[in-house]
C-alpha cells in the first residue's frame, strides 16, 4: 500500500513552512503552572498538600497556537482580546519580542485576561482553576478584528480559528471570516468548541477530539462503528473538506469530503499529557496545508507533531527541526477504508 507521507515529501512540505502566512483568531489565554511535591494529606480536608517548588507562565489558548506556529517557523498574524491587566500586557510583550505583529490584539478595559492555573505534583495534575470572562467580546472589538483581517487578507494563506468558548468566536465573526477568507480562496481551519459547532459550516478543515465529535454528532463514540457514524454525520453537517477527529492514544481518523476515511495511528511512544496537543495538531495541519500538502499529508504531519508533544508534561510545542527529525524516522504504512 502506498504510504500517506514519504520522508522526502514530508521534508519538502516542512521546507515551505517559513513562507506560509497564517492569521490566528481566537481566545487568548495564559497558562500558569505551579509545580510542587506532595508528601502528606491536609488535616483540613481530604486533599493533598502541595509544597510549591516552582511556577511558570506560558502562552495558552489561541496564544499557544501562535507559539506553536512560531516554533514551526510559520509567519503569523494574531487577532484576539485580552484584559487591561498585567497578564494581558505581558502576553502582548512576549509576542512582540517574538517578532509577531500584535496590532490585531484588542484590549478590553473591563474584561480580565483568561488564566488557567494548573497545579502539578510528581508529573501529575492535581487541580486546575480558571479565571475568566466568557461573555461575547464587544461589537467594537469584533469589528476591529474583522478590519485587521481585511487589511491583511491579500498576504494570507490561511485563517486559523482557535475556539475555547471564552467569547471571542461568535457566529457573526465566523460569517465575516467565511465571507472574507473563504470567498477569496483562503484555507480556514478550526479547532472547535462543541457549543459553537453550528457556526463552522463551510470551513476547510475542523479538528474536534473524540469527546467533542461525539457530543456534536449526538452519538457517544464507543468504538469503530459509532466513530464512523459520527464522522459521516459531522462531515455532512459541516460541508467541510476535511474532518479530523483526534483520538488520543489511538491517533486520528480522517474523513474527507470525497468519501475517503483514513486512520493514522499515534506516533507517541507514551502519552503523558495531552495539554495543548490540540493546539499543536491544528497548527501543524494548517501550516502543512498552506505549504501545499494534501489533506492526508497534512494530517500525517500533524500526527507526527502531536506524537512529540503528548510525551511531555505541560503545554508543550514542537520545533520544525524536531518535527523533521521525527519524520525522518521510519514511517509505517497506513490503512484506508
Amino acid at each position: 500500500m502506498k504510504k500517506i507521507l514519504t520522508v522526502n515529501r514530508g521534508l519538502e512540505i516542512l521546507s515551505r513552512f517559513e513562507s506560509s502566512r497564517i492569521a490566528v483568531i481566537g481566545d487568548m489565554m495564559v497558562d500558569e503552572f505551579i509545580w510542587g511535591k506532595v508528601s502528606r494529606i491536609s488535616p483540613e480536608a481530604p486533599v493533598p498538600v502541595v509544597r510549591v517548588t516552582s511556577e511558570s507562565l506560558r502562552l495558552g489558548g489561541a496564544a499557544n497556537v501562535v507559539n506553536n506556529l512560531f516554533f514551526l517557523d510559520g509567519r503569523i498574524l494574531v487577532c484576539g482580546v485580552v484584559g487591561d491587566d498585567a497578564p494581558g500586557k505581558r502576553m502582548i510583550s512576549d509576542l512582540t519580542r517574538m517578532g509577531i505583529d500584535t496590532d490585531g490584539i484588542i484590549i478590553e478595559e473591563h474584561r480580565p485576561t483568561t488564566i488557567k492555573t494548573r497545579v502539578i505534583a510528581h508529573g501529575q495534575q492535581v487541580v486546575r482553576y480558571d479565571r475568566e470572562e466568557t461573555a461575547d467580546i464587544s461589537p467594537d472589538s469584533m469589528e476591529r478584528i474583522v478590519s485587521y483581517l481585511k487589511r491583511n487578507l491579500d498576504d494570507l494563506d490561511a485563517v486559523l480559528i482557535s475556539d475555547y468558548g471564552k467569547g471571542t468566536i461568535s457566529e457573526e465573526l465566523i460569517q465575516e471570516v467565511l465571507r472574507l477568507a473563504g470567498d477569496n480562496g483562503k484555507i480556514i481551519s478550526v479547532d472547535p468548541k462543541v457549543s459553537n459547532f453550528s457556526f463552522y459550516r463551510g470551513v476547510t478543515v475542523i479538528t474536534p477530539n473524540n469527546n467533542e465529535a461525539g457530543e456534536a454528532g449526538g452519538i457517544e463514540i464507543t468504538g469503530r462503528e459509532t466513530l464512523l457514524r459520527v464522522g459521516e454525520i459531522l462531515l455532512n453537517k459541516l460541508a467541510c473538506k476535511l474532518l479530523l477527529i483526534t483520538l488520543g492514544e489511538d491517533g486520528m481518523m480522517l474523513f474527507e469530503k470525497d468519501g475517503d476515511i483514513t486512520h493514522i495511528p499515534t506516533r507517541a511512544k507514551e502519552v503523558y499529557d495531552v495539554t495543548g496537543a490540540g493546539d499543536t495538531v491544528i497548527s501543524a495541519l494548517t501550516l502543512a496545508l498552506a505549504a501545499g500538502a494534501t489533506l492526508k499529508e497534512a494530517s500525517a504531519i500533524a500526527n507526527h507533531a502531536a506524537g512529540i508533544v503528548v510525551g511531555e508534561v505541560g503545554t508543550a510545542v514542537v520545533t520544525r527541526t524536531e518535527l523533521a527529525e521525527e519524520i525522518k524516522r521510519e514511517i509505517e504504512p497506513r490503512w484506508h477504508e
